[in-house]
């Protein structure tokens, strides 16, 4: 009996990320609402900076799962609700971007597919993307 196929891993958007963007959208227009004085141009902006962030909340309740990863390649998020596979073959490299601005250090996931370039941060992910990149290193067959 041959073993089973290892399970596909995923790392997705934390619940309480789009929740964050829904709450801020909501009390962006309740603001603008109290605080508009009259003024049609500062309602309209604040209701297109609402929508916006509410939209970005939807992708992160449609599309949760930004990455995932089996035995035959990665699924990676594309645009703004589709999905794209990537064979083992095709990534050429996954990689994490560290870089230190002001006192901060941010870190990027990369994975590179030869003619396109994937990134991913840790509100993408849900994890630490150094974590994640050992994970893929580790999943990929050598």
């Amino acid at each position: 009996m041959s073993p089973d196929p290892a399970p596909t891993r995923q790392w997705r958007v934390p619940p309480t990320l789009p929740a964050l963007k829904l709450t801020g959208a909501v009390a962006l227009l309740a603001l603008a609402l109290l605080l508009d004085g009259g003024d049609p141009v500062r309602l309209a902006l604040a209701v297109l900076t609402a929508a916006a962030l509410a939209g970005w909340a939807a992708r992160d309740l449609i599309v949760p799962v930004r990455l995932a990863v089996d035995p035959d390649g990665i699924t990676v998020v594309r645009g703004f609700a589709g999905h794209r596979r990537l064979p083992w073959s095709a990534v050429e490299k996954v990689t994490v971007d560290r870089r230190a601005r002001r006192g901060l250090t941010s870190e990027l996931l990369e994975i590179d597919a030869g003619e396109s370039l994937h990134l991913f941060g840790r509100h993408d992910l849900g994890a630490d993307p150094a974590e994640v990149a050992e994970a893929l290193h580790e999943a990929r067959p050598h």
